[in-house]
């Protein structure tokens, strides 16, 4: 069996830095790039849906790709956020696929489609028929409005070694607790909830891919890190210095809440495409209220 222990730690959701025109603020995406990479994570997420992907050109996305590959200079795994309603379109998209310095493709299940749990599995059988590189999983009914259950998950990692991993963002630690229980030894649990971080990884979990890992990678990364060799007086004061602070990055969602904390960290403009805007006015300053009292 393969050993996907890469995988494990903290993956940061990477952001799309853009311009007050709309075109991408590459300078600022190497400032968060840097950023997180001297903060520690173990991984770099590229293209997922807190990088405004569906929104991104595939043109667009091939660009920001590849800088992400030549500014992370194998410093951290590079991970490739390929994901959509259409089995057909993602089957074509990973064959045409450059895989040099990416380590792995992170999905999420199919969105507003709402397939069956058969559904879900066959696609995901399809895309594994393709994929050159390890798949990670993405369960997030808050964004596809379908749960991918824990049997499913189960089902197919056993079905194939080329499922690395899931990024479990159901908030439900009871089916993550099911999942920890019946995997294949290969098979990683990844928390998809900052706020659930923790804890996921105190009931067994492996890591979490990060959106608070943008603006604070050096205190989320140590985090994990600690309570992966089971420090949890230490983790659980690093998780209580940042707790307050997951409200206000996802009240006006994500990632608009993220983009405003980064802009105030001086890493980038507050800038995203439509439909999404920036936050409210009064919650961005509840934010930065929190992000002050963070010492």
């Amino acid at each position: 069996m393969p050993d996907y222990s890469q995988f494990k730690g903290t993956g940061v959701a990477l952001i799309t830095p853009f311009n007050a025109d709309g075109s991408i603020d590459y300078p600022s995406l190497e400032n968060i790039i840097e950023h997180c990479v001297q903060g520690g994570v173990e991984s770099l997420i590229s293209m997922g849906t807190t990088g405004e992907s569906v929104t991104l050109s595939l043109e667009e996305k091939y660009k920001i790709v590849q800088f992400t590959i030549d500014r992370a200079r194998k410093r951290a795994q590079v991970i490739v956020g390929i994901g959509g309603n259409n089995t057909h379109e993602l089957i074509d998209e990973l064959k045409s696929l450059n895989t040099n310095g990416i380590d792995g493709i992170l999905s999420s299940s199919p969105a507003y489609n709402k397939p069956s749990q058969e559904g879900i599995y066959q696609h995901y059988m399809a895309l594994e028929k393709v994929s050159p590189l390890p798949i990670i999983i993405y369960n997030v009914p808050g964004r596809t409005s379908s749960n991918i259950t824990a049997g499913t998950t189960i089902r197919l990692a056993n079905a194939s070694s080329k499922f690395a991993a899931i990024k479990e963002a159901s908030g439900d630690l009871a089916q993550a607790t099911q999942i920890l229980c019946d995997r294949p030894n290969h098979f990683l649990v990844l928390s998809g909830d900052d706020p659930l971080a923790l804890a996921l990884v105190g009931i067994g979990g492996d890591g979490v891919i990060s959106v608070i890992a943008n603006a604070y990678p050096s205190d989320f990364s140590e985090m994990i890190r600690l309570s992966l060799k089971g420090s949890y007086p230490e983790a659980q004061k690093l998780n209580n210095k940042l707790f307050k602070l997951h409200k206000w990055l996802y009240i006006d969602g994500n990632p608009a809440g993220i983009k405003a904390a980064c802009a105030q960290l001086n890493l980038c403009k507050n800038h995203l495409r439509l439909p999404l805007v920036p936050m409210n006015k009064d919650n961005e300053e509840s934010l930065i209220k929190e992000m002050n009292n963070i010492v």
